[in-house]
């Protein structure tokens, strides 16, 4: 009897967590289309401030808060508390700016004064190397700015790209979050078994291999960041040691007036042990220090709110 009644508990529940995950799955679909209804950039500025005043009451805010303090311990509690502010806006604008990402990249190279992107001159001649050099090219980005645009770029002026994603928890969001990726993104290879396999096919095809590579893998090698030791996904460098190709680092950030900066950063060279082989514990932690700098310079725009340290 009481195994029945466990089973049927455990039904219950299942049943619950499907239902839930269809009603969250619903809401986001609703407010994907919504917000395509609405002008990009007032849609940016209402979710900015939503997110901002929401994101003060959730649990969230005490990880990004630890985060913060033990990052930057020079740091007063209200300077803390102004970057985790300008975190939650980040996350809400760049949540409104998914819904228009046929649109949010606005950069003309004919007329780049009159762009609402800023492209440094260095990154475009870098930019286009990788176009017309005929290599493929792995390239990481981080959840830093709006972390979307980078692969938006890269199709929108001419780059042949394959961008690794991690499709949503929610089932029911999944299908409109990937049409509106593959709208502009390239070829898009979902995380998962196949993956290293489906990437190392693109890099031999002559693709260039986009993914973020700042989020927490358990099954990773040891990094250091932020003076703490962290996990990170070695695929890249994987990748790197199988397809010998260049290697760069790609954000973009926010600025002022609804405007952004894009970079490429020169070409990151592979850490090697003694036979010359691509070492994967220290190219992996030779791209999370250019992370690391890049997350020191505009903190308030990284998602400082998961469990990157454990």
């Amino acid at each position: 009897m009481k195994l029945h009644l466990l089973r049927a508990k455990l039904r219950a529940q299942r049943a619950a967590k499907t239902a839930a995950g269809t009603i969250a799955g619903s809401a986001a679909i609703g407010a994907l289309h919504l917000a395509r209804r609405f002008d990009p950039t007032k849609t940016a500025d209402f979710f900015g401030a939503l997110v901002r005043k929401l994101g003060q009451r959730l649990p969230e805010q005490r990880i990004g808060r630890a985060n913060l303090t033990a990052a930057f311990p020079e740091k007063s509690a209200e300077e803390i508390d102004t970057i985790l502010a300008g975190v939650w806006d980040n996350l809400g604008r760049s949540g409104a700016e998914f819904a228009h990402l046929d649109s949010v990249w606005d950069y003309d190279p004919e007329h780049p004064d009159q762009s609402r992107i800023e492209v440094t001159p260095r990154s475009l001649e870098l930019f286009e190397q990788l176009r017309t050099d005929g290599k493929p090219a792995l390239i990481f980005a981080s959840h830093l700015g709006n972390w979307e645009l980078p692969a938006v770029a890269a199709v929108a002026h001419g780059l042949d790209t394959a961008v690794l994603y991690r499709r949503p928890n929610i089932k029911a969001a999944d299908r409109i979050v990937e049409d509106i990726r593959s709208v502009k993104m390239g070829q898009l290879v979902a995380a998962g078994g196949t993956a290293p396999f489906k990437l190392a096919q693109a890099l031999q095809d002559g693709k260039h291999v986009g993914m973020l590579v700042d989020q927490h893998y358990s099954r990773g090698v040891d990094v250091t960041f932020f003076g703490r030791t962290c996990k990170a996904n070695p695929m890249l460098a994987r990748l790197l040691r199988q397809i010998d190709c260049p290697l760069h680092g790609a954000r973009v950030i926010r600025l002022p007036g609804h405007r952004f900066r894009a970079e490429l950063t020169e070409q990151i060279q592979p850490v090697r042990d003694e036979s010359g082989q691509i070492d994967i514990q220290g190219t992996m932690q030779a791209v999370t220090s250019v992370i690391e700098g890049w997350v020191r310079e505009t903190p308030e725009q990284w998602l400082w709110l998961h469990r990157r340290w454990r």
